[in-house]
């Protein structure tokens, strides 16, 4: 029984930490309780702290397992005691991902079905024990509760922001084809549009009497922009972000709407850091600069970096960002490094800057690309990113190949130099093409990966998948391990063994299936490591020198 916080899959999942909320006035607590007595516990080894090795349990509901039952409870700081909440006809393997309190005796309720594609919102009274269905929610793919924005300060967050002198909730819903901002009356759940056209909100910023800052990219998918809107419908969305600070930004804005943090970067820029006025965007004071390693930077020999779009011959427009070497030249061929994520949490296109690593690689002479598929999270519309529905694994790397092949039409591109590389998603993407798409490309680097769908998280994998009871050809047809017998190139595959989140079971099932198959293949396992690979003298430097040096060795940059 766990009170007051989370399972791990809540905690991964829904981004849900403190299982509590407080009243305004500190009359009452409402708070979750999750029952996992039923939840599957799977057992890690530790091999390296002692010379007997150690079990180390993990409860983990994996795909087709049911969640843990959930329910509410709100205690009286009076008595100390607990009264449960009932919800009319809730599920036991149903998900209640968040709760707030929108006055001091009525607390709002979402609740999610296993599915995940029905929403309901309950009002509960306090004082007469009463739940009140407020607003419901279908889609045919999924409801999304927290968006994958990260350049926003909390997006992970499942509660929302008041509106209309605490009237209206503000949520953002898919349901006209765009990500839209509405206000939702928490008197009879009637929803009003507050972002009108054919664009995406990124996310929500802050929200007050009259005024909601969000973030949003009309016109380049690959940056973020803060916008002002006035709540009441009289007036445009206004651009708040100065044409100085294009590409990737994030606001931390203070509640009475007025300063924010901000932080900028881009392709040419690295980060900085600033504390702004609001709507104004005056700077106050500058926190982070970075005027030390951009001095050093400009000492180097830097890369180039374009943004790119290809249309694959099933019609579908790939955006994508490519990093040139210094000396580049045209007449010459190179080898390409594609860099990949490809699932619903994942956009890797953006105009932020590269990493150190990506500029190293890029001086020895790969030409570096990033490009997003359908089902990642650009601002292209619903249907882009819902396309994916039941079809990870399968969609996405068809994209991705596909899109591939045009850009090995550059006539500076080597297509017999083609080297893929990804980190959990991306890794399972990178499995994904080597065995599906043998013929492009030619080395791959698979790290934390997931090779079988069934062995993942039931919230995620559900969510875009459905339930395997129901659809289980469709868990087999987007997992790697199911082609691993196409594998034909170079494969080094990276895992730590105390991965709690895409566990080391994976690489074991994946290597069976491989010397089954009679396949080849490279292995770096790092012991005791979690999903990040970083714990333990020396270990991201080991990580990444070992994948440059396969890198080169497999994929040879030119000699010259």
């Amino acid at each position: 029984m766990i009170n007051g916080t989370f399972d791990w899959v809540y905690e991964e999942e829904f981004g849900a930490r403190d299982g509590f909320r407080w009243n305004d006035m500190g009359s009452h607590i409402a708070y979750w309780q999750l029952d996992a007595a039923g939840t599957g516990v799977f057992n890690m080894i530790n091999n390296t702290d002692s010379i007997y090795p150690e079990l180390i349990p993990v409860q983990y509901p994996k795909v087709g397992e049911d969640p843990s039952v959930v329910k509410i409870g709100i205690v009286s700081i009076n008595d100390g005691m607990t009264t449960w909440v009932t919800i009319p006809d809730f599920k036991k393997d149903s998900y209640i991902p968040a709760i707030q309190w929108i006055n001091n005796d009525v607390l709002l309720i979402q609740t999610m079905n296993r599915h995940q594609n029905h929403l309901q919102m309950w009002k509960y009274n306090i004082r007469s024990q009463e739940t009140t269905l407020l607003y419901e929610e279908r889609e045919d793919t999924w409801v999304d509760l927290k968006y994958p924005d990260p350049t926003a300060v909390g997006w992970g967050r499942t509660d929302m922001f008041g509106a209309d002198d605490g009237m209206s909730i503000l949520r953002m819903t898919e349901n006209d084809g765009w990500r839209h901002v509405y206000k939702i009356n928490l008197t009879n759940g009637n929803k009003t549009l507050v972002t009108p056209g054919d664009y995406d909100v990124a996310s929500v910023q802050n929200s007050s009497r009259n005024d909601l800052y969000f973030m949003a990219s009309p016109d380049h998918k690959a940056r973020r922009h803060l916008y002002h809107i006035p709540l009441n419908g009289k007036g445009s969305m206004k651009r708040i972000t100065p044409k100085e600070f294009n590409g990737m930004n994030r606001y931390n804005v203070a509640p009475n709407g007025k300063f924010a943090v901000h932080t900028h970067e881009s392709v040419t820029e690295p980060r900085s850091v600033r504390l702004i006025e609001l709507p104004s965007h005056k700077t106050i004071s500058t926190f982070i600069s970075n005027s030390i390693i951009k001095r050093k930077l400009a000492k180097l020999d830097l890369p180039t970096t374009e943004f790119f779009h290809v249309t694959t011959v099933e019609g579908v427009r790939i955006d994508g960002r490519m990093i040139k070497p210094f000396d580049f030249d045209p007449t010459k061929k190179y080898p390409v490094l594609f860099h990949v994520y490809g699932e619903p949490w994942g956009q890797v296109a953006n105009d932020s800057y590269a990493s150190l690593w990506d500029i190293m690689m890029s001086q020895k002479g790969y030409i570096i690309i990033d490009m997003d598929n359908r089902g990642t999270p650009v601002l292209n519309g619903s249907e882009w990113r819902k396309s994916i529905y039941r079809k990870i694994g399968v969609i996405n790397s068809r994209d991705q190949a596909l899109a591939a092949k045009e850009v090995l039409k550059w006539d500076y591109i080597d297509s017999q130099r083609t080297s893929v590389w990804g980190w959990s998603g991306g890794g399972s993407m990178t499995l994904n093409l080597l065995f599906r798409y043998p013929e492009i490309y030619k080395t791959g680097v698979a790290i934390a990966a997931v090779a079988y769908q069934p062995t993942y998280d039931n919230i995620y994998q559900e969510r875009y998948m459905g339930l395997i009871q129901e659809n289980p050809e469709d868990f087999l047809e987007g997992s790697p391990i199911s082609y691993a017998k196409n594998l034909e190139g170079d494969l080094l595959l990276i895992h730590g063994t105390a991965d709690d989140n895409v566990h080391y079971q994976n690489a074991e099932m994946l290597i069976n299936e491989l010397i089954k198959h009679d396949k080849q293949f490279d292995l770096m396992i790092y012991p005791n490591r979690s999903h990040g690979i970083y714990e333990g003298d020396n270990t991201r430097k080991h990580l990444y020198s070992t994948i440059t040096k396969y890198l080169l060795e497999h994929c040879p940059v030119n000699e010259d």
